[in-house]
């Protein structure tokens, strides 16, 4: 049985996780709206990998007897001044999911609970995957600087993500 602290804390990020999509979601929206098709996508495919980690921790709880609590998931940032700019919210977005998945791993140690302990290795490793990604596109971007052709490559180039 998963103990009260854990659990809390595993729907809480549950609920910061599905928040995430929900961010990523919103930014896609936002690259349809500029005409960035393949930063969309790529947008549309993070969302779905957030969704995949909440449900990863949902199914975590089930198979140790908790109840999952689905709460209200608020209202992500819906514009950017540009591409860049919304990278860069990427950015810190993943360096604070990391900081909650950091506080997990210490929490689970703390409670001596060792199966959601080594579960949350998974997101540990994750997360290093997940900033080393969108810090390079943001230095990609940065290269790029004002080449209309730089971003029409750089937008090809995401889309391409399966």
């Amino acid at each position: 049985m998963i103990g009260q602290k854990i659990l809390d804390a595993l729907n809480n990020q549950i609920n910061e996780e599905l928040f995430s999509a929900y961010l990523y979601l919103s930014m896609a929206t936002y690259f349809h709206g500029e005409g960035w098709e393949g930063m969309a996508k790529w947008m549309e495919n993070q969302a779905k990998e957030e969704d995949e980690h909440a449900m990863k921790i949902y199914k975590h709880i089930v198979d140790r007897g908790g109840r999952v609590l689905l709460k209200p998931i608020k209202q992500p940032k819906t514009e950017w001044a540009s591409p860049l700019e919304a990278f860069q919210d990427s950015v810190k977005h993943e360096e604070y999911i990391t900081s909650r998945i950091h506080d997990l791993v210490k929490l689970s140690g703390e409670e001596k609970d060792y199966a959601t302990h080594i579960m949350l290795h998974w997101f540990v490793t994750e997360q290093v995957e997940e900033e080393a990604q969108v810090n390079e596109i943001v230095q990609k971007f940065e290269r790029i600087g004002d080449s209309g052709n730089g971003m029409l490559m750089l937008d090809f180039h995401l889309g391409k993500r399966e």
